[in-house]
C-alpha cells in the first residue's frame, strides 16, 4: 500500500493548538483577555509631546506651515475616535452580556462564557481610559502650539478615566457602566446657564464667570454652544478654569428657524440656578423672559459694563 495513500489522522487538540499559536500568536479575547499591560502614564504623555514635536518642527517654516494647525487637531482626533471606536465595542459586550445573562442554565460553559464578558468588558474600559488619556494629553499641545482649545467636529468630549469598571458580577457592572456615562455626561454641581450675542466684552465674561465660580466652586456652566462671540468667550473660560461645562447646541436640521428658542427651552430644563445673559438678540430676550417665568434669577449686563 503506497504510503501516501494511507488514511490520515485529524490533528490532535495540542497539535491544533501549536499550529494555531504559529499561525497567529497570541489572539486577546480568543479565550482571555489580553494579559499585556497599558503603556505608563509618563510614557503615553512623552510618546504624544513627542508626536507634537515632530510634526511642528517638521512643518514649521515651510510652505505646508498654513496646514499645521489642521494636522495638530487631526492628531488629538485620532485618539478621540479610537476612544469612541471602543466605546462602541463596549456597548456589543454590553449586549452580548444580557444575552448571556439571560441564557444562563447552571452550567458551567454558560457560566465561563459570562465571566469571559465580563473580563472583556473590564478590559474594553481600561483600553478607552486609557485612548482618553492621550487624548487629553493631546489637547493641551494642541492648544498649546495655537492658542485654541480642542474640541471634537460632532458629538461630546468626556473623560471616565476617574470612574472604575472592578464589578462583582455582570449585573452590577452594567449598572455602574450606565451610572457612571449619566454622571459624565451630567456633570453634579450647581448649575449656571449663560446667553450672550456677538461681542468684544470677553473680559467682562471672564471677569463675571470669576465671581460666580469664586460663589460656586462646583459651578457647572451652561450655554449654547455658539462657535463666536459671548458664548464662545464662556466656553473657553470653562475650559480655562476647568470648570464642567455643556453646550446645548440648536438643531437647526429638526427645529428650523425655531432652533435656538427650543435651545433656550433645552437649557432651562436642566434647571440652572441663575442665569447670566450678556447682550445678543431676541434669542437673549427670550431666554431672559422665560428663565425669570421659571423663577430662575436673571443677571443681565449691558455693553461696555464692568
Amino acid at each position: 500500500m503506497n504510503p501516501h495513500d494511507a488514511p490520515q489522522n485529524p490533528p490532535s487538540p495540542t497539535e491544533h493548538l501549536l499550529q494555531e499559536l504559529q499561525l497567529y500568536g497570541h489572539r486577546p479575547f480568543a479565550d482571555e483577555p489580553d494579559p499585556r499591560p497599558l503603556p505608563g502614564g509618563d510614557e503615553v504623555a512623552g510618546a504624544v509631546a513627542d508626536i507634537f514635536d515632530a510634526l511642528s518642527a517638521t512643518l514649521q517654516d515651510t510652505r505646508l506651515e498654513p496646514d499645521l494647525e489642521g494636522l495638530l487637531w487631526s492628531a488629538v482626533n485620532l485618539f478621540h475616535r479610537a476612544a469612541g471606536r471602543i466605546e462602541r465595542e463596549l456597548d456589543d459586550n454590553e449586549k452580548a452580556q444580557k444575552t448571556s445573562q439571560r441564557e444562563q442554565d447552571g452550567s458551567e460553559i454558560r457560566s465561563v462564557e459570562l465571566e469571559r464578558l465580563i473580563a472583556e468588558g473590564g478590559t474594553l474600559l481600561e483600553r478607552r481610559d486609557a485612548f482618553e488619556l492621550m487624548r487629553d494629553e493631546a489637547a493641551l499641545h494642541f492648544e498649546r502650539r495655537t492658542g485654541s482649545a480642542w474640541r471634537p467636529r460632532t458629538g461630546s468630549k468626556v473623560n471616565h478615566r476617574h470612574l472604575t469598571a472592578a464589578m462583582v458580577d455582570s449585573r452590577d457592572f452594567l449598572a455602574a457602566r450606565r451610572r457612571a456615562d449619566a454622571a459624565v455626561m451630567m456633570p453634579t454641581g450647581t448649575r449656571i446657564a449663560f446667553t450672550g450675542g456677538d461681542t468684544d466684552q470677553h473680559r467682562d465674561i471672564w471677569a463675571r464667570l470669576d465671581q460666580v465660580h469664586a460663589k460656586y466652586p462646583d459651578m457647572v456652566l451652561l450655554h449654547g454652544g455658539s462657535p463666536k462671540g459671548s458664548e464662545k468667550a464662556a466656553a473657553c473660560w470653562a475650559n480655562a478654569r476647568s470648570v464642567p461645562q455643556i453646550a446645548f447646541k440648536p438643531d437647526w436640521a429638526r427645529h428650523g428657524k425655531s432652533a435656538p428658542f427650543k435651545r433656550n427651552d433645552a437649557v432651562l430644563g436642566a434647571l440652572p440656578i441663575g442665569a447670566l445673559v450678556f447682550p445678543g438678540s431676541g434669542i437673549q430676550e427670550n431666554f431672559a423672559d422665560k428663565a425669570r417665568r421659571l423663577g430662575i434669577p436673571v443677571y443681565r449686563f449691558s455693553k461696555g459694563e464692568g
